[in-house]
């Protein structure tokens, strides 16, 4: 009689063929969410140095990009418009011929079937970096409601699938919905920014969009990483306020509340977004040939959808996608 159990784990781990059918957890190129920074001054196009691999593109750079994305089997983008003039009240930011509207109509133009998402928030339209209009010292919440709502609805007039609010403003889910129902955009959709704290793995991005506050932080708005019961209270008045989907910003160190999230919100389609920071440390440690770049990605964003993220947005969607067919 054999002294060890007749169920060995390690039976249906022998082979690589072995490994795949039993796998749980399966990434997919149609999961993943590729950002795309547009900038309106063809000068600030280019790669970006903290973000080895990404660039920034212009308008007449767009479609190649996009053609290059969806013949990987990138099917979404998540565009982030930077504007060349900004201003306190980030005027540029609902101008329906802005630069993220543009965009969205170059995209729309290169490939009828992409799913747009843009990115409604100020913070690159400001000149002082912040996520709202400033009123003694401080953002005001309710002043920047109604310019969020009308960005919202300059990208759903250009074609825009979802918006995805990410000034983490209260009320901003409902100021949104409002104003798109009301010019008749009933059918665009918000991927809400429900849950996003306030991290230390923003700088790339903060690079890359030209949006570093120029004073203070963002802690006022953006959630204390060390609050998880409060981020369950953000995605459920998200939720009541008419939010589509929902987010959790960063990914890799939040893996908790992103399963949490999903917990309490399984009828919603929950995103986690994997950060510039969390991108750019994989990224230069592989190029250091301190690790294996490749498998270190494709092992964070497994354990981000193992977490329970329906969709990743991540900066090495492109590559990932390319990765997984070869």
């Amino acid at each position: 009689m054999s002294r060890y159990p007749q169920r060995r784990l390690r039976r249906l781990r022998r082979t690589p063929a072995l490994r795949s059918l039993v796998r749980e957890t399966v990434l997919s190129p149609r999961e993943l969410i590729q950002p795309v920074f547009v900038v309106e001054d063809p000068q600030s196009a280019g790669p970006i140095a903290s973000l080895p691999g990404v660039q920034r593109y212009h308008l007449d750079q767009l479609a190649g990009e996009i053609e290059r994305l969806t013949a990987a089997g990138i099917q979404a983008v998540l565009l982030f418009g930077i504007p060349k003039k900004k201003d306190a009240r980030a005027s540029a930011a609902t101008d329906v011929s802005g630069i993220t509207a543009q965009a969205v109509r170059r995209c729309r133009e290169a490939r009828e079937d992409l799913v747009i998402i843009t990115d409604v928030c100020v913070c690159s339209y400001t000149d002082h970096g912040h996520c709202g209009v400033i009123a003694d010292e401080s953002v005001d919440n309710d002043a920047t409601l109604s310019i969020l709502a009308e960005m919202a609805v300059a990208h759903a007039h250009a074609g825009a699938d979802l918006v995805a609010p990410s000034a983490m403003m209260d009320g901003q889910v409902a100021a949104i919905r409002a104003a798109l129902d009301d010019a008749g955009h009933y059918e665009t959709g918000i991927l809400s920014y429900a849950v996003k704290f306030a991290s230390s793995l923003y700088g790339p991005f903060r690079d890359a969009a030209d949006c570093a506050p120029q004073f203070g932080d963002r802690r006022a708005y953006q959630m204390d990483p060390a609050n998880a019961r409060e981020a369950l209270a953000e995605a459920s008045t998200d939720v009541a306020e008419g939010a589509d989907a929902l987010m959790v910003k960063p990914a890799l160190a939040y893996l908790d509340i992103i399963h949490h999230v999903k917990q309490q919100h399984p009828d919603h389609p929950l995103a986690a977004y994997q950060v510039s920071g969390e991108y750019s440390m994989i990224a230069t440690a592989g190029r250091e040939g301190l690790l294996d770049e490749r498998l270190v990605a494709l092992e964070s964003l497994t354990a981000i959808k193992r977490a329970g993220a329906d969709l990743i947005i991540t900066y090495y969607a492109d590559r990932v996608a390319n990765w997984l067919a070869s």
